[in-house]
């Protein structure tokens, strides 16, 4: 007999909130498994961006389960988190969130060398990386001054730089044209495909139906 395959995410009963008595998140549950995307969708204030801080382990819930990977993060500390976080999941926001005072380069390669990982070989692919989707500005200057296609474009290499097996992505295409919109889209589901787990918060209706599921906040 063949043992079921574990969701890479596993969420249950999750309530989470801000502010005491307040919550955001009320018993939420969910899965996703490799090689899937699945959108998160819901009207503005309904919770998205929340439940991938939960998801990504930015936030700990006041209750219920949440698994990533073989791992019960549920009641981890902060560090114990991180180190979770660090190894599994790369993250895309809204607005690239790219630190200004470092390099382009120190911007994509910095959770790989958190993680341990080898600073040449970091650097090598995330020189590969800013090349696939066409960041054409020097990789030694500062993360100033960037268009928000060329931006968002530096924190897609950024996330994918390790290969991780989860990607979150918050309204990854929301201050992008359609030619940088489909870039960062096309990127996401070709991770999907080689066995990641993809979830992906938008108001983008078009995107979401292309996706494998969607959960819907309200």
């Amino acid at each position: 007999m063949i043992a079921a395959v574990r969701p890479l995410i596993e969420a249950a009963e999750i309530t989470f909130g801000y502010r005491r008595g307040q919550p955001v998140l009320v018993g939420w549950s969910g899965s996703v498994a490799r090689g899937e995307i699945v959108a998160i969708v819901g009207k503005s204030g309904s919770g998205k961006s929340t439940l991938l801080y939960v998801l990504g382990t930015l936030v700990r819930p006041w209750s219920g389960t949440l698994r990533i990977g073989d791992h019960d993060v549920s009641h981890l500390g902060d560090r114990g988190r991180s180190d979770v976080r660090a190894a599994a999941i790369g993250f895309v926001f809204q607005d690239a969130l790219l630190d200004p005072r470092r390099s382009i380069l120190d911007n994509v390669v910095e959770g790989a060398v958190y993680r341990g990982d080898d600073r040449a070989a970091a650097v090598a692919r995330a020189r590969t990386l800013l090349e696939r989707y066409g960041v054409d500005v020097e990789s030694s200057r500062r993360a100033t001054d960037l268009s928000g296609g060329q931006a968002q474009r530096i924190a897609l290499a950024r996330a994918l730089l390790g290969s991780p097996p989860i990607v979150l992505a918050d309204e990854p295409t929301g201050n992008l044209d359609r030619t940088n919109a489909t870039l960062v889209e096309t990127a996401l589901f070709e991770h999907a495909r080689s066995g990641a787990a993809i979830v992906v918060a938008t108001h983008d209706e078009a995107l979401a139906a292309r996706c494998d599921r969607t959960f819907r906040l309200s």
